[in-house]
């Protein structure tokens, strides 16, 4: 599965990942200055005339978001950022983690983003050249995110690979349990597709066997998972969730999987 970030921006599983994200900073910020790391922040910002055009995935997550009444809280929230990024109207642009982040961030907090690619990680620099506090970097984030966060207490993490590398689950797993052993107080977020249960299942026994620390599962399922070539829905894995994350995912993915879902979908937030 080869996830591209612009092609699949603004789509729901972004949605899922965004208002959790900003949510998981808003509550660390109230326990005093926060280090945000990101291992694959792609380029930063979207323009969902480009890429997204194609795929139509924003048509089905963000544009229906926008359209939506009566959202949530948390919802809200994200939805706000996105207005704020058009103020013409409509959905031209919008935030991936990195602006997301950076358009938060309060004083003493920081945000540093990761790239591989060289041409992702000049727009990264591009999107984050106003916040003084963010910074992107370019390298293999499974491996430069340890040397950050070994000097940080607290960090909170991202783990959002593009899975185009058939050990990206290993990886992910793996550098969260390194993260988690260097500083028991790092809060670590993956984010996975759905496609089958197995795949799923087996990340998740590597994660726990690594780690030993408590971790919630959010999972937004908007079709049955019988096509494994599809993503059928997407998850948010947690380690060691503030106080308050099984609200605020159950939230979040309900009303994804509610209101943007075929028939039959659902939400289910679970520690593992």
């Amino acid at each position: 599965m080869n996830y591209r970030h612009s092609f699949h921006a603004g789509n729901f599983a972004d949605l899922v990942k965004h208002a959790l994200v900003l949510w998981l900073l808003k509550t660390r910020q109230a326990a005093g200055p926060v280090l945000v790391l990101d291992t694959h922040a792609g380029a930063g910002l979207y323009d969902l005339t480009g890429d997204a055009t194609r795929s139509r995935e924003a048509e089905a997550g963000v544009e229906r978001l926008m359209a939506a009444a009566d959202r949530p809280a948390l919802i809200e929230a994200l939805a706000a950022e996105v207005t704020a990024l058009n103020p013409q109207g409509g959905v031209r642009f919008y935030p991936g983690s990195p602006v997301l982040v950076a358009r938060n961030l309060i004083p003493a907090d920081a945000y540093v983003g990761f790239e591989l690619r060289e041409e992702m990680a000049g727009l990264l620099r591009e999107s984050l050249a106003g916040f003084p506090a963010a910074r992107g970097e370019i390298g293999d984030g499974y491996d430069l995110v340890l040397a950050e966060a070994r000097q940080a207490r607290g960090a909170l993490v991202l783990i959002d690979p593009p899975f185009e590398r058939p050990d990206d689950y290993l990886r992910a797993a793996d550098t969260a349990a390194a993260i988690v052993k260097a500083d028991p107080t790092a809060v670590v977020a993956i984010w996975t597709p759905l496609k089958d249960l197995e795949t799923f299942d087996g990340f998740l026994r590597r994660l726990a066997s690594g780690t030993g620390a408590p971790t919630l599962v959010a999972e937004a399922r908007l079709r049955p998972l019988t096509n494994p070539m599809k993503m059928n829905g997407c998850a948010m894995v947690v380690v060691n969730p503030p106080e308050g994350a099984d609200e605020a995912a159950a939230e979040i993915c309900g009303w994804v999987a509610g209101n943007l879902g075929d028939t039959g979908a659902r939400a289910e937030v679970w520690r593992v």
